[in-house]
């Protein structure tokens, strides 16, 4: 199945950012185990069901939480290493990360540069692609660096991958 992403990018932030206090926090992000997905429904706020999209075998699912505090998901991203680059099939914040009153911001172009991390580190030069909700095209042009190549695709190539990469990991 294609989606189409339809993810806000709600700033490029240093990790994630508590819009309450304003202070950041490291993230770390693991592959999520099948137990992990047990609170994560769409009765949960979810709009996904990520338990389907963990058992398809050519992708992996990823998990952003705070470092120290593994148990709560911040965000989610599926991810698959296409041998030459990296596509994103879905990302999406936690239920308490969106609209209006969200806890923290930063979490999508957080789960965006993993995965450039991930290209780079795999000799990929930090190719991601994805295909893009329409009304979004131009969002991802600007906040991520993202390139329109046509249809609905977008392209992360390597410098914008390298921005990305340099705002959230310290290399």
């Amino acid at each position: 199945m294609k989606y189409k992403l339809d993810v806000e990018i709600d700033g490029l932030t240093n990790s994630i950012q508590n819009t309450i206090s304003g202070d950041s926090f490291e993230t770390e992000i693991f592959e999520i185990p099948l137990t992990d997905l047990k609170g994560i429904s769409k009765k949960n706020g979810w709009k996904f069901d990520w338990k389907s999209e963990s058992k398809l075998l050519d992708r992996s699912v990823y998990k952003l939480t705070i470092v120290n505090n593994p148990h709560i998901v911040q965000g989610l991203a599926s991810i698959s290493d296409y041998t030459d680059h990296f596509y994103m099939h879905l990302v999406e914040s936690a239920p308490f990360n969106l609209g209006k009153h969200k806890l923290y911001t930063g979490v999508p172009g957080n789960l965006f540069a993993f995965a450039c991390k991930l290209s780079w580190d795999k000799g990929y030069q930090g190719f991601v692609s994805f295909q893009a909700k329409t009304s979004l095209i131009t969002h991802y042009e600007t906040t991520l660096g993202a390139e329109h190549v046509g249809g609905h695709k977008m392209i992360i190539f390597p410098n914008a991958a390298l921005k990305l990469i340099k705002q959230y990991f310290k290399t």
